[in-house]
């Protein structure tokens, strides 16, 4: 492979152990010489595997093959993810696969559980409507908020929304 790295701007930085993004892992797997991915899915969510959706990603470059599984539940992913669970096996599936490619040892963001709302898991979605962030979210939000030179009302953050604004903030964080 050739002598190549991430660019900072690919790095989150929570709680002190650092991520590297997907996008990050693809770029760098572009510089690597990247030909081609592909993802198959494995295993469709249904009530009888507990909503685990499985996908199996295959990357090629001009003289290897790597091969790698993702996984995402309900379990897995906040509530503003699960109506793509697929699509996020299928991010996991490919950002673990580069990761070999790449031989980045560092896990990616999109690997993690982000457990922000995993405590609601069994509860109707409504029910965190007015429940207070948790401090992980806080933490997350100021961190990003920080990076993007951006003023954050916190009185107004709920579980749900401080969700959602993960998200939206993320990707800002991607696009620039």
């Amino acid at each position: 492979m050739n002598s190549t790295s991430i660019h900072e701007k690919f790095i989150i930085d929570l709680q002190g152990k650092s991520y590297v993004t997907y996008e990050g892992l693809l770029d760098l797997a572009h510089q690597n010489k990247l030909k081609s991915i592909e993802v198959e899915l494995v295993q469709i969510p249904s009530k009888d595997n507990d909503m685990i959706a499985i996908c199996r990603a295959t990357a090629t470059t001009e003289d290897q093959v790597y091969t790698d599984l993702g996984d995402a539940s309900p379990q897995s992913v906040n509530s503003n993810i699960l109506p793509h669970i697929i699509r996020m096996a299928s991010t996991r599936a490919k950002a673990r696969v580069l990761r070999d490619l790449t031989n980045v040892g560092m896990t990616s963001y999109e690997e993690i559980s982000h457990d922000q709302n995993t405590a609601d898991a069994d509860e109707p979605h409504s029910s965190n409507i007015a429940e207070p962030p948790t401090q992980r979210q806080l933490e997350t939000i100021r961190k990003l908020a920080n990076e993007l030179n951006a003023t954050i009302d916190y009185g107004n953050l709920t579980k749900r929304s401080a969700g959602s604004l993960i998200s939206k903030m993320l990707d800002e964080v991607r696009r620039s």
